[in-house]
């Protein structure tokens, strides 16, 4: 089943993502972490390509896991700023053998080693959508910014460079984390004027500890509003205070967009299946409503 499809069912549809181990002995961790996740019956649940594509040699089989040993629809992430063209071919053609018809196409972080662009590398996600359309019926996600992209200076250009990836074939939109709704909804206001009509998903970051906020802020460049910054204050030095408080955070981000319509939500999980597990649990009525 394509992901796309199970975006248009008129439902609450809560889906997940978990990234790949940085080494083949937390391949079984790994798998554990995705079992228990799938006990709460996500939509989805995606797998990163791990950063520069290390770990990408797990994610198809992950992928694979979960679509058939779990019977849960998986989306399998694919960069291409750190494989070659045809090493991104090889992939595309080894997911298309396994079955796997969801990919989230992405250019991904550039390698401090390597020469880009060049033309033995896709350049940009559009190109990487385009190719993949070429190998079949796959159905296509790529990545948004409602904070606008680091590379791009201005939030108008963002969009026009979005328009015309999604354009490419693109059947959704995952939004990068953020912290403020207000932040989507004009988010979503600008780019549906622009014509990206496509159905967006919010990425929710659970944030249940200072150092993975400062991770975040150094990875996506994301701004944290005054109400999560007292959070951290108050409660950041208690592990299991300041879990709690991101879990509720993350909870009322939730609840305020669905209170707003949204329908579809993707929640970034960091392999941890209580967290998940805790949020779903706030959620058991409301997505029942």
């Amino acid at each position: 089943m394509k992901i796309i499809d199970r975006l248009r069912e008129d439902r609450i549809h809560i889906s997940f993502e978990i990234f790949p181990p940085k080494t083949d002995e937390g391949f079984d961790k790994v798998i554990t972490a995705v079992d228990e996740m799938a006990k709460l019956e996500p939509a989805f649940i995606s797998v990163t390509y791990g950063a520069g594509g290390g770990t990408s040699k797990n994610t198809a089989r992950i992928a694979s896991h979960i679509k058939d040993e779990l019977h849960v629809l998986s989306l399998a992430h694919l960069t291409c700023a750190s494989s070659t063209k045809d090493e991104v071919r090889e992939v595309i053609g080894n997911l298309k053998s396994l079955g796997i018809e969801n990919i989230l196409a992405l250019r991904g972080d550039i390698p401090a080693d390597t020469v880009f662009p060049d033309e033995k590398r896709f350049r940009y996600a559009s190109e990487l959508v385009r190719e993949i359309k070429k190998y079949g019926d796959f159905c296509i996600g790529a990545a948004c910014y409602p904070e606008g992209h680091v590379e791009n200076e201005h939030k108008a250009d963002d969009i026009r460079y979005l328009k015309q990836k999604v354009d490419s074939g693109v059947d959704f939109l995952t939004t990068q984390m953020f912290f403020d709704n207000d932040i989507h909804y004009n988010f979503l206001y600008h780019i549906r004027e622009a014509g990206i009509t496509v159905p967006v998903l919010p990425g929710i970051m659970p944030i249940t500890s200072a150092s993975q906020m400062k991770r975040s802020q150094e990875l996506s460049g994301t701004v944290f509003p005054r109400r999560f910054l007292a959070i951290l204050d108050r409660f950041g030095s208690s592990p299991a205070a300041m879990r709690q408080a991101g879990i509720a955070y993350a909870t009322d981000q939730i609840i305020d967009l669905l209170a707003n319509g949204v329908k579809n939500i993707h929640i970034y999980t960091m392999n941890k299946p209580d967290v998940a597990e805790a949020i779903m649990n706030n959620l058991c009525e409301i997505i029942k409503a």
